[in-house]
């Protein structure tokens, strides 16, 4: 009776069989009499109950503690940068043992495994680059000396048969001058009732402005393309120069800008509109409210594209959906963003939303990182690989869009079914709320977006190109901060765009700014269109 009675006994008969435990249950009933059987069959109901629930609790903290270690994983990848993901979770906590830790030493302890010798070949090296043949070139003769130019043998003067070339690139460092205009005037000595004509000024960017449309420029491209901040451009200017000219003098010019270029983004945003394809994406920045709280406020620029085309950004306080909504308007082609849900229920009834699978991929890499071991995970990487493998060979055969779809239907269509299939196995064994269950998750809701690229040739598998359009803009905010005012925001949206078209064009963004601002502010709005940058760059092509 008492070793019935004992927990560990009532611990087994909760793991048997049930029949085991019928059995128990008939033995102990013939041999113990009725009063006594009832209580020891409520105690053994009671102690089934309790190990049935700490059974329960431990599953339960055994799958907490699993999802807190890949959290924390997550963060101390974070922490300590790239190469870190190689290291193992022993490896990173002594690493937060450690006082301080560099990146490099974080890099060096990942990298301490042996390499495996490459089984590759080696490529050829391509040789020495050529420099542009649109550069400019200054030719200099070298000379030989007296000696070299009496031959040797008989003593008479050699000839130049020709030349041994090389180019090297170079460089003159910016010069400040003044440019003094002097405009004639001019009166007739016979009628002095005529009075006096000038010269006519020619348009400028900022009239009146003590520096030239030139200076003006820099100041907007050394912000936006080169991320240099004003305060940092005023002091090289000094430095150089030695004018001394205040940060908020160059701000003003690049509002100016900014003010001049809005009609220009609005143009290239009606362009944008009438084609059939946009990607979108957004990114936070922070912007000064001037509300006396002492902290900033987190706006977002939204970016909207075309592949390899025009780029326009609209500046919002916010990440709702009113953004995109008002953009977009009737919008009725193809929009390709993440899985953000305020991209849902916008534009036109005729717009088809679809997904980006570069956004899926991250989420089963995410997997692999916290769980390196993790088998179904790393096949699914490598599947989603395989995809993006199928049109990247499609570019580099130069295929257009209509072969390229071709090759999606005879190679994507088989591997996505196949993806599809390992991605629902995956979340059948997955933990709850662990890396890959979220993965598979995210993957298998959007799954009629992302299969969208094999009924649309145009469509792109990802979005990449627009997140790219935005990495100037995290690179810039690291050195200029933050926009100095809500007001501000359109303005530096509207540079912004203007920027990133032209490089996405290849067009010289400051040639394309000199010969487009000035008397911007004097033309009639309907001819913007014959300026925007897709413009200018067709009309300049030819």
């Amino acid at each position: 009776m008492s070793d019935a009675a004992h927990p560990s006994s009532g611990s087994r008969a909760a793991t048997s069989s049930t029949s085991s435990e019928h059995e128990l249950i008939e033995q102990l009933k013939q041999q113990l009499t009725g009063p006594l059987f009832a209580a020891v069959s409520d105690q053994f109901s009671h102690l089934q109950n309790t190990v049935v629930s700490y059974q329960n609790q431990l599953q339960y903290a055994e799958l907490k503690i699993q999802v807190l270690e890949e959290r924390l994983r997550l963060v101390r990848i974070a922490k300590y940068g790239p190469g870190s993901e190689k290291l193992a979770d022993a490896q990173l906590e002594l690493l937060e043992l450690e006082p301080g830790v560099s990146t490099v030493e974080v890099q060096a302890e990942s990298e301490r495994p042996p390499v495996q010798p490459s089984t590759t070949t080696k490529r050829q090296h391509p040789g020495r680059q050529e420099l542009p043949a649109n550069l400019p070139r200054v030719e200099r003769i070298l000379k030989c000396t007296p000696e070299q130019c009496v031959c040797q043998g008989c003593g008479k003067e050699t000839v130049v048969i020709g030349y041994e070339e090389s180019c090297q690139l170079d460089v003159e460092p910016a010069k400040y001058f003044v440019v003094v205009s002097k405009r004639e005037k001019r009166a007739c000595k016979s009628c002095e009732e005529q009075g006096v004509v000038s010269a006519a000024l020619p348009p400028r960017i900022i009239e009146k402005c003590l520096a030239s449309d030139q200076i003006v420029i820099d100041t907007v491209v050394s912000k936006y393309c080169d991320h240099q901040p004003l305060y940092r451009q005023s002091a090289m200017l000094e430095r150089d120069s030695g004018v001394e000219l205040s940060r908020a003098t160059l701000d003003g010019w690049v509002l100016k800008v900014g003010e001049l270029l809005i009609p220009m983004a609005s143009a290239m945003r009606q362009q944008l509109l009438s084609g059939t394809y946009i990607q979108a994406d957004e990114t936070p920045v922070d912007v000064q409210m001037h509300e006396g709280r002492g902290k900033n406020h987190q706006a977002y620029l939204w970016q909207y594209s075309r592949p390899g085309g025009t780029v326009v950004f609209d500046f919002r306080l916010g990440r709702g959906r009113d953004g995109p909504k008002q953009f977009l308007g009737k919008f009725q082609g193809l929009l390709q963003t993440d899985g953000y849900a305020a991209y849902d229920q916008i534009g036109g009834p005729k717009i088809v939303h679809a997904c980006c699978w570069s956004h899926a991929e991250r989420y089963f890499s995410d997997a692999v990182q916290l769980s390196p071991q993790d088998r179904m995970a790393t096949a699914i990487v490598a599947r989603i690989d395989e995809l993006f493998a199928i049109d990247a060979e499609a570019r580099r055969q130069g295929l257009n869009v209509e072969a390229r779809h071709a090759l999606r239907q005879q190679q994507s269509r088989p591997l996505l079914d196949e993806i599809r299939k390992q991605i629902e196995a995956a979340r059948s064994i997955a933990l709850p709320g662990g890396a890959l269950a979220k993965a598979c998750n995210y993957t298998l809701t959007l799954w009629q977006k992302l299969a969208r690229f094999l009924e649309y040739p145009e469509l792109e598998l990802s979005n990449n190109l627009a997140e790219n359009s935005m990495r100037p803009v995290a690179l810039g905010r690291r050195n200029w901060i933050h926009i100095g005012s809500a007001q501000a925001g359109p303005k530096i949206a509207a540079i912004l765009s203007v920027v990133e078209s032209s490089r996405r064009l290849k067009l010289p963004v400051r040639n394309y700014l000199a010969a487009v601002l000035p008397g911007l502010a004097d033309l009639p709005i309907q001819r913007l269109p014959e300026l925007t940058p897709s413009a200018w760059a067709t009309q300049n092509s030819r």
